[in-house]
């Protein structure tokens, strides 16, 4: 089974890519570390979304624990439920954070993990009415914008959720999670040469880490340009961590299923074809 670390990757080639932009969206929001201010409160030895298998089946053993001893706590439940998540346990992740936003219901961070939640479990409408009561006017958040704009894809409605990403771009200018949700955007309605330019230009920021560059990989590969897409999802792994992406790259590209609709579509505009 491959790292946790990457199952970012595995989601998109088999959950579809608008799923898991609310993932990336919201991978910067409700931040743990700067919560944790006393021993009391389990810390987490690294990013949820950086982990492996055991170090998530650790985690969640440990952080599930003071959970269910404080269910009331917000940085217990904010923790708990994205490690659930990390396993496909969506539907509990969800439970979670509904008892964890009712003890809590004006806290930004528990807000928008819940609405992180909501939209993991397919209550699209309802995330994007939670991200909205997370948001505050006067002190706009970017991570919440760009999530805005993930679910706004997921719901069909493009344009709008290209013009959330342009809003949040304007007050973090290149961050790249924000430009690869805006890249998806783009492959999502096949329009696969935007998209890599989107994707090229997140994956050549500083700060882009490694799921961004899979996000380009997937990009060049349903353009047919495998051997290329390999080499990028090689980057920055281990060779275990790496040969699971690319099987997973494989096997996505061997079967195109939806994803050959959209490399179809790219196909037939580059000939000027119906």
């Amino acid at each position: 089974m491959p790292a946790l670390a990457y199952t970012h990757f595995k989601y998109r080639i088999f959950q579809g890519t608008a799923a898991v932009l609310v993932v990336l969206a919201l991978s910067g929001c409700n931040t743990t570390k700067d919560r944790m201010t006393t021993g009391s409160v389990p810390q987490l030895s690294k990013p949820v979304e950086t982990m492996n298998d055991q170090e998530v089946r650790s985690a969640t053993d440990r952080i599930g624990q003071a959970y269910e001893k404080n269910p009331r706590d917000p940085v217990n439940g904010v923790n708990y439920a994205n490690l659930l998540r990390m396993q496909g346990r969506d539907a509990q992740a969800l439970a979670v954070m509904q008892q964890v936003a009712i003890a809590n219901p004006a806290d930004r961070n528990v807000l928008a993990a819940y609405g992180k939640a909501q939209a993991a479990a397919g209550q699209l409408q309802q995330a994007l009415d939670t991200i909205g009561r997370a948001q505050t006017p006067d002190r706009p958040d970017w991570r919440l914008i760009s999530a805005e704009g993930a679910i706004l894809d997921q719901l069909g409605r493009s344009a709008e959720a290209r013009q959330r990403y342009r809003d949040a771009l304007n007050i973090q200018p290149n961050e790249p999670s924000i430009l690869s949700n805006l890249g998806m955007s783009y492959v999502l309605t096949g329009d696969l040469r935007t998209a890599e330019t989107y994707l090229r230009q997140a994956a050549a920021q500083p700060s882009a880490d490694s799921r961004v560059r899979q996000n380009l990989a997937l990009a060049v590969g349903l353009q047919g340009r495998f051997p290329e897409a390999e080499q990028i999802a090689r980057r920055e792994l281990t060779q275990q961590q790496a040969e699971a992406n690319v099987a997973y790259l494989r096997g996505m590209l061997s079967q195109r299923n939806s994803w050959q609709k959209l490399a179809s579509k790219d196909a037939g505009e580059s000939t000027g074809t119906n």
